[in-house]
């Protein structure tokens, strides 16, 4: 099994911070956010590699990254996969990213577990990994506690078995507070759709809109992150997980 960290966005929202740094490389609580996921994810067995996708900007400072990371983790092995793109307007999109890096590293064979470098985690990602092996496709969920604040996110609705029945992106009307999150879990039968799903002209940014093609051709099913997991989208949020991640240093 193999791993892909999505790191290619450039982070507007986050400027100035983000002009000379990638998101998932900006500190939280003394260490990069990409370390707080690869961590959590250190724990899962069988993974073969772990390919970061990134920007011509950023390229090289993922690379020092991983050389680091590597230094004090000498059992992972990292791959840094430019995508070319140099601003906002020629970027492929998350879903262009993963189809590209699929292709050119030919890891159509493979399962795939796919994560956000900015997607902070508090505890391993050990159970997501091994009860997602027993699906064709998997999605973490947590629940937001808040109807009016998971308008900003997805909606998931489930069966009783936890298959997704219903993806709804930015709801106006929430059925529920769970949202779907930047962390899934492709088995090699589904890996090879990504290809698919581009060339039938669907949209390749925000990895969430490839599990709301999916799920009706393929089931998908969904595994409840706990404890604590943040998505940093602006300087007020990146500011708050400073603070509650110390407790977990």
């Amino acid at each position: 099994m193999n791993v892909l960290i999505l790191a290619a966005g450039y982070a507007t929202r986050l400027y100035p911070l983000t002009l000379t740094k990638a998101k998932p490389l900006l500190t939280v609580a003394g260490k990069p956010m990409i370390e707080w996921v690869m961590d959590n994810l250190a724990p899962v067995p069988g993974i073969d590699c772990v390919y970061v996708v990134t920007n011509n900007k950023f390229a090289a400072d993922f690379q020092a990254w991983a050389d680091d990371y590597c230094g004090r983790q000498p059992k992972m092995r990292f791959k840094i996969v430019n995508d070319g793109s140099t601003s906002d307007s020629d970027k492929l999109g998350a879903i262009g990213d993963i189809n590209l890096v699929v292709s050119r590293e030919n890891l159509a064979a493979d399962d795939l577990i796919v994560v956000a470098g900015d997607n902070l985690f508090s505890q391993s990602l050990e159970g997501f990994a091994g009860e997602a092996r027993k699906h064709p496709a998997a999605l973490a969920t947590y629940d937001v506690g808040d109807l009016e604040a998971i308008k900003k996110y997805n909606n998931i609705a489930t069966d009783a078995a936890g298959r997704v029945i219903d993806f709804e992106e930015k709801p106006q009307h929430p059925k529920n507070t769970i949202t779907g999150i930047a962390l899934y879990y492709y088995s090699k039968e589904v890996v090879p759709m990504f290809a698919r799903y581009i060339a039938e002209g669907n949209n390749p940014d925000q990895p969430g809109r490839f599990v709301q093609w999916l799920y009706k051709l393929k089931p998908v099913y969904t595994y409840q992150i706990s404890g604590t997991w943040f998505d940093i989208g602006s300087k007020e949020t990146l500011e708050e997980a400073n603070v509650i991640f110390q407790k977990f240093v």
